[in-house]
């Protein structure tokens, strides 16, 4: 019965709580009304920007010879290019036969496979000779496996190393055929051995090469390199340092330390040729200095001895005019005079780029700016529009009665739909673009934009006005109004404080009601214990007095 009673006395509370679910209703309206808006702010900062209307967008003639970019503000018009030689790295090629010898003796029989002063090492396997198969292991020497070639064959091919010329030679007594497709040693690709069609094969060119992968010391140069005799051997190349151990450093590994440097270059061994090479990693008639501090790896490489093979620029005409350059195959504002354009060349030729407008990222940015305000609106008018259901029953929207976003409403609508402020040019609003208004709700139409694509292409400069002059143009406008009623203390955030406020502040009421309520239940049942204590008392009592007085 307590229970029941006190239900009665939350009655103020259940009217509280429908107030609060009323507030959560409109604050989450207002959150979404809220959200668009600033889509719809950056939007409108978006084409405010001047920058907009000055990008550009470069197409050449021939994207074969040459891919282009180019840069906001760049002058419009059409230039012819002329380019008549591509830009290449300037290259420091050291002496040949940097490697010693196969055999400086001519003795083969102390030369094993493993060990052998070849450009490439020999695998184990098979290789064959006029239909014969010659089993070779690493540990073979080159002249047992040459006489196991003459042996295999019953001696109609016979093989010798010649010293002077640092080559094999296969004399048979007929055509010699080298090789077969069940071959699995490369024996005969690493003496640089192949089919001629005669009675006699040598190898290409000279055998003796370096070993890349040994120590320095090892490493099969033609002379004998040193560090110093401390471990601390150091060159320079475009005067950057380069430490190196004769004892510990391989080769490749002092060509890495090289490529990891500062010193713009990239070198290697060319196994071909035998010799070193450096390159310089950029293009362009640039030098490259060498130069050896302590020991003597430059001389010992044979790179002192090389030579520069002078690199080249990129040369050119803009327009028929004098000749340019470039030390890259990238033309700038640098070498061609024209600001903002970047030309990358790709082959010599002649070629036109054109330079205009980017009017498609602008009619972008133009349409995104409308399309964005009707979803405001629509989501505006959504919250606000009140619905009936079948039974004709009348619910209200969550912000039917928000003042505020009525007045956010009639702003916007005004704002896109009148004249720009003292603006003189052909157009003076967006109606005239083409955004008509359908005179049904708050939108515009963009269905029909042939007006804009008329002035995207004849009067660029007036549109620019239209939407980014300061306190007059639409965007300008459009932006700071957003900015108070979106920005950190703009009215729908404060609006949304209140809210929040407000419903705390039902929280507190509710509470508060809460306790009294407790409070009250507490003395209605104490005061019912009371009732039924002072009864029992009496009964007792009643008892007692009908025993005794019979």
């Amino acid at each position: 019965m307590i229970d029941q009673l006190l239900e009665v006395e939350r009655a103020p509370q259940t009217t509280m709580r429908s107030e609060q679910s009323s507030i959560a209703l409109r604050k989450n309206a207002l959150a979404s009304v809220a959200t668009q808006l600033k889509v719809l702010q950056e939007r409108a900062t978006a084409l405010k920007s001047a920058s907009l209307f000055d990008s550009r967008q470069a197409t050449a003639s021939k994207p074969e010879l040459a891919t282009v970019s180019v840069a906001a503000g760049t002058t419009l018009g059409t230039y012819q290019f002329n380019i008549t030689q591509m830009a290449a790295s300037a290259v420091w090629r050291g002496q040949a036969n940097a490697g010693q010898k196969l055999s400086p003796t001519g003795d083969l029989s102390t030369i094993n496979l493993a060990s052998a002063g070849l450009a490439t090492t020999i695998t184990p396997g098979a290789f064959t000779v006029n239909g014969k198969q010659i089993q070779v292991e690493a540990a073979d020497t080159l002249q047992g496996v040459l006489d196991d070639i003459a042996t295999q064959t019953g001696g109609t091919v016979t093989a010798a190393y010649d010293v002077a010329t640092d080559k094999l030679t296969l004399t048979g007594s007929g055509p010699i055929i080298l090789g077969s497709a069940t071959d699995t040693s490369n024996f005969l690709s690493a003496l640089k051995l192949s089919n001629n069609g005669t009675g006699s094969v040598t190898s290409s060119a000279e055998l003796g090469a370096v070993r890349v992968n040994s120590t320095l010391a090892e490493a099969n140069l033609s002379t004998a390199i040193s560090d110093g005799g401390s471990g601390a051997g150091e060159f320079k190349i475009n005067g950057v340092k380069i430490s190196y151990n004769a004892s510990t450093d391989s080769v490749a590994t002092v060509l890495g330390r090289i490529n990891d440097s500062g010193a713009g270059v990239m070198a290697s061994y060319d196994g071909i040729n035998d010799r070193f090479v450096v390159a310089n990693r950029g293009t362009g008639d640039l030098g490259i200095g060498l130069e050896d501090v302590t020991g003597n790896f430059l001389a010992a490489t044979g790179l002192s001895a090389g030579g520069l093979e002078r690199g080249k620029d990129l040369l050119y005409t803009v327009n028929g005019g004098g000749q340019l350059s470039s030390q890259s195959n990238v033309i700038t504002q640098s070498s061609s005079g024209i600001q903002g354009l970047s030309v990358t060349a790709l082959a010599e030729g002649q070629l036109s780029v054109s330079v205009g407008a980017d009017t498609s990222k602008i009619k972008k940015a133009i349409e995104e700016f409308v399309t964005e305000y009707n979803k405001a609106q629509s989501i505006i008018n959504t919250q606000a529009a009140s619905s009936s259901d079948a039974k004709g029953k009348v619910t209200a929207g969550a912000l039917a009665q928000d003042a505020e976003t009525g007045q956010i409403n009639t702003r916007l609508r005004n704002l896109f739909t009148s004249d720009a402020s003292g603006f003189m040019g052909k157009f003076a609003r967006l109606d005239d673009l083409g955004f008509a208004s359908n005179g049904n709700d708050d939108s515009l139409s963009t269905t029909d934009l042939t007006k804009l694509d008329g002035y995207l292409a004849n009067d660029l400069n007036g549109l620019k006005n239209l939407f980014t002059k300061e306190g007059t143009g639409l965007a300008s406008r459009v932006g700071a109004y957003l900015e108070t009623v979106v920005g950190e203390s703009g009215s729908l955030v404060k609006h949304q404080d209140g809210l929040t406020a407000e419903s705390s502040n039902l929280d507190t009421q509710i509470a508060d009601q809460e306790r009294w309520v407790q409070n009250n239940r507490q003395s209605m049942i104490d005061s019912f214990v009371a009732m039924e204590t002072a009864q029992l008392k009496i009964n007792q009592q009643m008892q007692y007095l009908t025993q005794n007085f019979k």
